[in-house]
């Protein structure tokens, strides 16, 4: 597998592009290929670096070190100096203290690579999905063997404990310590659960995986059963998912036929099993119980914790349930160890992520970066800047329970920690980006709309809160709000995270958390001044006049 070591990003602003950035941008690919470095280097347009008077840029990582103007002609001394000798190219270097202002983010982190890194789908659109021999030759299964005949079960995870692998659905939850949990538990029949439900709004990367990769989910699967003593798992993918479905019973007939699924594995002696489950379009079966309820043939909705799945789970076995992305984690750190694992991310969240962006940038899709990339990064490298050059104003990170991350925050580091201190979460890696003439008000109601249709009713928070405030919404933005309203709205935000009985619940608030927390100027112009700041709410004061009665 070949790693990405270093990052060139050049200018493709206007100004750069009339002064010949995508000539220099081609002779720099064809410059890489010809010395053999382009499955070393990735090299990207950014749509605005912030400076116009030295186009065309060219900025390197992990050194970021800014060169300009560049013409095509300078390129090949340019990749000889600094890619090839590795030393500054002498005579193209912008001087450090010249680099201010809306620029200066280029060279913030230096030392940093926020160059794509194919781990998680080094596989995926490269090899046939429905092949299993396409997955052997590309290191498939390797790891499963390399578990089964030279590692013990507790070996494989103290491997997964070293390697700082955290839970990828949200929680961030260390996952070598769930297995833990659940190798330790009292029982002679335990299971292991792949959450690929994955029905969060704007969230779509581990159907890529499902699709792309089916085969390194069942490993990942089977190794999890060898290292907590599980002799069976189960699969639940989202209903919608008809091709993911598809692959995956392919795959699963096809590990069997090769003896990667079934009795005595690797010749181990171990067995190991997958049973494929459809979801039934239920938001609330994302929740790991209700999930749990599901594939018990009842309806979903979350049980009471404690007692937690690690002791009391799939028909009351310790039952341990990963989602897709963090299974998918599981081979590679296998295969190549923990210490290689930590080559990526951060000190206090290794490996990669995979986020799926969304919303007013001008590219949309999936990508995988290490841990600790930064939202301006995402925006300007991957998503190709804003739409119609409007302004960045606001990123919603997990799906429709994600937090709602400011313009002021788009620098701090996109890790579990770094994230926790600024008081906002990761989230399951959507990555929703608004801009300027988006409404805090029109966002939060259209979220809230969702969470109360999607509550299952089984708790008065979730079922109550969520549509009381919802209604307070609605009436803010018809301009009939109330400055009381504010207070409530804090009140059910509060309520949902503290009272609720699961997740959808304790999240559900987070969004109003947030533009009270970030915009409360912008919510208080359309109480005081009966006026949306963007245009966007009718303020008509026709949807709704009394609140109703709530039950």
């Amino acid at each position: 597998m070949s790693i990405i070591r270093s990052l060139v990003l050049v200018s493709a602003d206007p100004y750069s592009l009339q002064r010949g950035s995508m000539e220099v941008f081609e002779t720099i690919r064809q410059e890489l290929h010809r010395r053999e470095l382009a499955d070393e280097v990735e090299v990207r347009l950014a749509r605005d670096l912030g400076r116009h008077d030295i186009a065309p840029m060219v900025i390197v990582y992990p050194e970021a070190v800014v060169y300009g103007p560049v013409m095509p002609e300078d390129v090949p001394f340019l990749i000889e100096e600094h890619l090839y000798k590795g030393r500054i190219a002498p005579g193209l270097q912008v001087p450090v203290r010249e680099i201010s202002g809306r620029i200066a983010w280029v060279t913030a982190r230096k030392g940093t690579l926020p160059a794509q890194q194919p781990i998680l789908l080094s596989r995926a659109g490269k090899i046939d999905p429905e092949n299993i021999e396409d997955y052997l030759i590309h290191d498939g299964y390797l790891a499963l063997g390399k578990a089964l005949t030279g590692k013990t079960p507790d070996e494989v995870i103290d491997e997964i404990k070293k390697s700082g692998l955290q839970g990828r659905g949200g929680a961030g939850f260390p996952t070598g310590l769930k297995w833990g949990f659940v190798r330790r538990a009292e029982g002679d029949k335990k299971y292991v659960i792949c959450n690929a439900d994955e029905s969060e709004p704007g969230t779509f990367k581990d159907r890529v995986l499902l699709e792309g990769d089916p085969h390194a989910i069942i490993e990942a699967m089977t190794i999890a059963g060898y290292a907590v003593g599980a002799d069976e798992g189960y699969i639940y993918i989202r209903g919608e998912y008809r091709l993911a479905q598809e692959r995956f019973g392919i795959a699963l007939d096809q590990a069997r036929a090769y003896g990667f699924l079934g009795k005595d594995i690797f010749g181990s002696g171990f067995k190991f099993d997958i049973h494929m489950h459809s979801g039934a379009g239920a938001y609330i079966c994302g929740e790991e119980t209700a999930l749990i309820e599901s594939i018990e043939g009842k309806r979903g909705e979350p049980r009471p914790r404690p007692p937690y799945p690690t002791t009391n789970g799939l028909w009351g076995a310790p039952t341990l349930v990963n989602n897709v992305e963090t299974l998918a984690n599981v081979p590679h750190i296998l295969r190549n160890g923990w210490q290689w694992y930590h080559r990526f991310g951060t000190p206090n969240s290794a490996g990669t992520k995979l986020y799926t962006i969304l919303g007013n940038v001008n590219t949309t899709g999936v990508i995988e970066v290490p841990m600790g990339i930064t939202l301006r990064e995402v925006i300007s490298i991957y998503a190709g800047g804003m739409k119609d050059g409007a302004r960045f104003k606001l990123a919603q990170t997990g799906g429709s329970s994600g937090s709602i991350v400011p313009s002021s925050l788009q620098d701090t580091p996109m890790d579990f920690e770094s994230f926790r201190k600024a008081g906002v979460s990761l989230g399951s890696g959507a990555l929703l980006i608004c801009d300027e003439n988006t409404c805090v008000i029109d966002l939060a109601r259209v979220l809230l709309n969702f969470f109360r249709k999607e509550s299952c009713g089984k708790c008065a928070p979730c079922r109550v809160g969520t549509q009381r405030a919802y209604f307070i919404l609605t009436r803010i933005s018809e301009g009939i709000g109330r400055f009381e309203d504010l207070a409530t709205l804090e009140t059910l935000y509060k309520g949902l995270y503290q009272l609720s009985n699961c997740g959808l619940g304790n999240t559900a608030g987070v969004p109003l958390q947030g533009i009270l927390t970030h915009y409360r100027a912008e919510v208080e112009a359309h109480i005081r001044n009966k006026v949306c700041p963007t245009g966007i709410c009718s303020m008509s004061g026709a949807l709704v006049a009394a609140e109703p009665v709530f039950h």
